[in-house]
């Protein structure tokens, strides 16, 4: 069957009077896109958002390191934050899937308990009551939430592989751990991998929670300059700095998700095996 065929299978393939409406809908959201960013940028110039005295701070070499500092801040608790989600998730996952019953209820608890939580309460829960110190207040609070949303990530995914292949390797006398270990995590990651990372990109944002107690991430080192006085309250083009960055980072690690997902999404491929070449000799056992 033909590209085409195969289209007018699955839907009405789209006549002259409805690409043309189509057409015409995509020059109006064009238009009305380039004039509202077109807005957003008269509203810029009127307020004086792009004097030269605005942007100077950005030159001297104790903002830029600032900026670098709360970066790397945000990075460093984005780093600890994946590890430990991954591997909290991981460990609820194993609960959740016990044939143990208490241990299933109770890591089903844990996991709907902290997923519920909204994460800023348990950051500054942990800050104020417990008196953590920011940045492990920071990461305990992101690790909890994430690492109870990974954990039903993981869970699925387990229990997406189909049944038969769990049934084969217990035939085969395959151990609990082994089967989960060496026959359902391998096939049920290529399902799972994708949303995971989509996950860490919520976590890389919540990492801007940090400056609320006082953590000195990326957010915190803006709000610093925009602060300060001596400068005029640069609001605006500290917002202009730091917001592509963010952005920047989060399109990545979509980008990395949906590269990810596109890949997986493809046949398998296997390696060509070299065979010995066909020499003569014996071709049946006892023939001669």
């Amino acid at each position: 069957m033909t590209q085409t065929g195969a289209a007018s299978a699955l839907y009405d393939i789209p006549g002259p009077r409805t690409r043309k409406r189509h057409f015409v809908y995509g020059i109006v959201s064009t238009a009305v896109i380039i004039a509202l960013v077109g807005w957003i940028i008269y509203l810029l110039v009127e307020t004086e958002q792009f004097t030269s005295a605005k942007w100077t701070p950005f030159e001297y070499k104790g903002i830029q390191e600032l900026l670098l500092r709360g970066l790397g801040n945000t990075l460093k608790a984005f780093a600890y934050a994946a590890v430990l989600s991954l591997a909290l998730g991981a460990v609820l996952a194993v609960g959740r899937l016990s044939e143990h019953r208490a241990v299933r209820w109770l890591a089903t608890l844990v996991v709907e308990f902290f997923r519920a939580m909204p994460v800023l309460v348990m950051i500054f829960f942990i800050f104020v009551a417990l008196k953590v110190q920011p940045l492990p207040a920071l990461v305990a609070g992101l690790t909890l939430y994430n690492g109870s949303v990974l954990a039903e990530v993981f869970r699925t995914g387990i229990n997406s592989v189909d049944r038969g292949q769990r049934e084969a390797a217990y035939a085969l006398g395959m151990r609990k751990t082994q089967v989960m270990t060496f026959v359902l995590a391998p096939q049920a990651v290529r399902a799972m991998l994708p949303t995971i990372i989509s996950q860490l990109v919520v976590a890389l944002k919540d990492t801007s929670l940090g400056y609320l107690i006082t953590y000195e991430e990326f957010l915190h080192a803006g709000k610093l300059i925009a602060s300060n006085l001596d400068y005029d309250l640069p609001f605006i083009p500290v917002v202009m700095v730091i917001s592509p960055i963010y952005i920047g980072m989060c399109m990545l690690l979509s980008w990395f998700a949906t590269w990810v997902a596109k890949r997986e999404r493809r046949s398998p491929k296997t390696e060509a095996v070299e065979v010995a070449p066909a020499e003569p000799g014996t071709l049946l056992p006892g023939v001669k």
